[in-house]
């Protein structure tokens, strides 16, 4: 299956793109090599594979939440746009 000039088109309308002129050939190689690749990867041969859902068995790992005294909390603070009670103070984003 070739890529035709008209689909990348479709495409860049799709996802908003300006593609000049001059970008059709590069874009459409590109998108040729991506597919062509997944054609690979669809047609590879998997008869004598064993089903996994991940390859291995760990687990995630919780740790215990701990406050931590920070020293230097003047230094941490140093680059806030503001700051009030020494913590960063946002602007509210719910009203």
């Amino acid at each position: 299956m070739q890529v035709s000039k008209e689909e990348i088109l479709h495409i860049a309308n799709l996802a908003h793109l300006n593609l000049e002129e001059n970008e059709m050939d590069s874009y459409i190689l590109n998108l040729q090599d991506i597919l062509n690749f997944a054609n690979i990867v669809n047609n590879a041969p998997i008869d004598h594979l064993d089903i996994t859902i991940g390859s291995n068995e760990a687990q995630n790992v919780f740790r215990k939440d701990e406050i931590k005294v920070f020293e230097d909390n003047e230094s941490l603070l140093q680059n806030a746009v503001a700051k009030e009670q020494n913590m960063f103070k946002i602007p509210k984003v719910i009203d």
